[in-house]
């Protein structure tokens, strides 16, 4: 339940003080269930919101409460200055976190700004240490990828979270060398399940498996043993035998939606309220109309009444049609 402080409230008594914020909704590798090969549906730079408009959204979003914030896409290190929009993020009162999801791709030579701008927590996409799988399911190499996340450790990026999204017959036998890797560099494994969202998603979705399942599968040879959650995230986390710690997000197997405490926000200033359901609020047009901060708040309010209980994606797999960069991660 909400402290008698918390502002900004769902209908379902959930406080939310987490925004995921999308900076841009393309990326530069293509997971067969994420984005489509062959997609350009992609908005245009002048559609994006501005770094002024997002700095008066977010201020927006501090007064109601807000105070984490991660930068997301697509893959957000494709736009231009990132560092620099969040050097000026880090001027607001009241932002107590700040990290970044990323593919990694581009994060050896932007390591070093991003982490003198402000973001000092890494969540990195990897579903495979295996070139040739990686390869079959992003389009793309491993070799980048594992330079820009030796690069962040060095830098001093903590805690840098890895998270592999579990596919059947793809990757789920390759685990037990994913979380070898993360002990031996001090990451935080996490494990995903597939989601139906657009019809990539519902391909990936052929290869769903269980956590649970996976998670009786660890159990025998690293004695995982409850551990104190870190973060603002979905994550139920293990500490293993070695004392590194593997969490497990279950959004079809064991859903967290009461629990529940973020919006997204996309790269066009749409406002979605709930990663597996449709409803949205859109706030560009709102920000171009020279809102005032008071202004913003009362339709944040209003969007934050949308906000439904839950996502259907068990009841309802083909209800969410747009692909997941659209939605912000």
């Amino acid at each position: 339940m909400p402290t008698s402080e918390a502002k900004y409230v769902d209908p379902y008594g959930r406080a939310i003080d987490y925004v995921r914020l999308s900076v841009a909704d393309r990326c530069d590798l293509r997971c067969f269930y994420c984005i489509p090969k062959g997609y350009k549906d992609f908005e245009v730079p002048e559609d994006w919101l501005s770094f002024d408009e997002i700095e008066r959204l977010m201020e927006a979003f501090v007064a109601l409460g807000i105070k984490k914030l991660r930068f997301t896409g697509g893959e957000p290190l494709l736009r231009p200055d990132l560092d620099v929009l969040a050097k000026r993020l880090t001027t607001i009162s009241g932002i107590e976190d700040m990290s970044l999801s990323t593919n990694a791709v581009k994060l050896a030579k932007n390591a070093q700004q991003l982490f003198d701008g402000g973001i000092q927590r890494l969540n990195i996409s990897l579903d495979s240490l295996d070139p040739q799988t990686f390869k079959e399911i992003t389009s793309g190499k491993l070799d980048k990828v594992i330079d820009g996340i030796l690069t962040a450790k060095e830098v001093g990026f903590t805690p840098i979270k890895i998270n592999m999204v579990v596919m059947k017959g793809i990757n789920d036998h390759q685990i037990q060398d994913m979380l070898d890797f993360c002990q031996e560099h001090g990451f935080t494994l996490r494990l995903i399940e597939t989601m139906p969202m657009g019809n990539t998603g519902r391909e990936g979705s052929k290869h769903y498996i269980s956590l649970q399942e996976i998670r009786d599968e660890l159990q025998i040879r690293n004695n995982l043993t409850p551990a104190i959650a870190q973060g603002a995230g979905p994550a139920r986390y293990y500490q293993t035998n070695t004392g590194s710690q593997i969490g497990f997000i279950t959004p079809i197997s064991q859903h967290f939606c009461d629990t529940c405490n973020r919006v997204r926000l996309g790269v066009d200033g749409t406002l979605y309220l709930c990663l597996g359901q449709e409803h949205q609020y859109p706030l560009k047009p709102i920000l171009r109309d020279g809102a005032s901060c008071e202004e913003l708040q009362e339709h944040l309010i209003k969007a934050l009444a949308l906000k439904p209980l839950k996502h259907e994606f068990n009841e309802k797999p083909d209800q969410v049609i747009r692909i997941m960069s659209v939605t912000g991660g």
